[in-house]
């Protein structure tokens, strides 16, 4: 399995093509928007550092999708905003220079109430991320998968405000701010959930995210009938992941999260390659099934930096 993953990774790294390649807006701010705006549905993939979220561009996709839960997870600490939102941020930041294409953060309740929720959007514009998602649960937040456990929600109106309150202070105009509804994950009903999300959506959200953990779509069916394209909705299947990609795009979802994927798939290929080089006492058998240094260098950049050296070094002090 993870020899198959890797030779299939090897026929696609060098395909895709970012916005700003094609001659589009090179804003990442603006990309993001016209995509969750766009009639066509748009995807975005889980990024939880700066080398996969190059992969996941070089993967073809046009946005990444900066999981809480990833990030927390590759820290080594639950998630249930124990990473501090400056780790977060610092991690963010990475992921930002790596790539071209825009970032969308899972940014939790906006680790605390309005003001720091605003002062997160100020952050974010600076380190080049373009947009960020928000739920309404009180914090410290709890992981929305997480079972029997009880998922208090935010006064709708406090959070509504705290909505006005991030769209207010950004400085780009193209910066995305997404409302998560957490009603339907709670218990608290499909009425609760639109009446959250037409509250939400008033205060300027410029997305709606509706989270069902059910196995089947059947509340996001419902949901998109009762809501009757107010405005863009996103969706992160993860429960309802055998349901086609195609019965969503005619739902008339926005945009499509793929959301936790990269890291898992990291924890199931790491956890075999380190329990076989422990019971075997060997890498000669495992050689073949990873990644070549040669493929870390050159996603790292090795390349531009060798170019530059030539450039800028003089020819006594070259290293290359």
């Amino acid at each position: 399995m993870l020899r198959n993953a890797i030779q299939n990774s090897s026929r696609i790294l060098y395909a895709p093509m970012s916005f700003a390649q094609r001659g589009l807006h090179s804003k990442k701010t603006t990309q993001l928007k016209e995509m969750i705006n766009s009639p066509e549905t748009s995807f975005l993939m889980e990024a939880h550092n700066g080398l996969s979220a190059k992969i996941v561009e070089e993967a073809g996709f046009r946005g990444i999708w900066g999981s809480g839960l990833a990030i927390s997870a590759q820290l080594g600490v639950r998630d249930c905003n124990e990473a501090s939102w400056t780790q977060v941020t610092e991690i963010l930041e990475f992921m930002a220079d790596a790539t071209t294409v825009p970032i969308l953060l899972d940014a939790d309740t906006g680790f605390g109430n309005f003001n720091n929720a605003r002062r997160l959007v100020k952050k974010l514009e600076k380190i080049g991320v373009a947009g960020c998602c928000m739920e309404d649960k009180i914090f410290p937040k709890t992981n929305s998968l997480l079972d029997n456990r009880k998922q208090p929600l935010a006064d709708m109106n406090e959070f509504a405000l705290k909505i006005r309150a991030c769209k207010d202070s950004q400085s780009d105009p193209d910066f995305v701010i997404v409302a998560r509804v957490e009603a339907l994950i709670s218990g608290w009903g499909m009425d609760e959930a639109l009446r959250r999300a037409e509250a939400y959506h008033k205060a300027g959200a410029d997305a709606i995210l509706i989270h069902s953990k059910k196995s089947d779509p059947s509340e996001i069916e419902e949901f998109m009938k009762a809501w009757n394209n107010q405005g863009p909705v996103v969706v992160v299947p993860t429960k309802y992941y055998k349901t086609p990609t195609s019965q969503l795009e005619q739902l008339g979802i926005s945009t499509i999260i793929w959301a936790n994927h990269n890291m898992r798939a990291c924890i199931t290929a790491m956890q075999e390659v380190t329990s076989n080089i422990f019971n075997q006492r060997s890498l000669a058998f495992i050689e073949s099934r990873v990644a070549p240094v040669k493929e870390v260098f050159r996603l790292q950049g090795e390349e531009e930096l060798a170019e530059a050296e030539r450039k800028y070094l003089p020819s006594t002090n070259k290293q290359r």
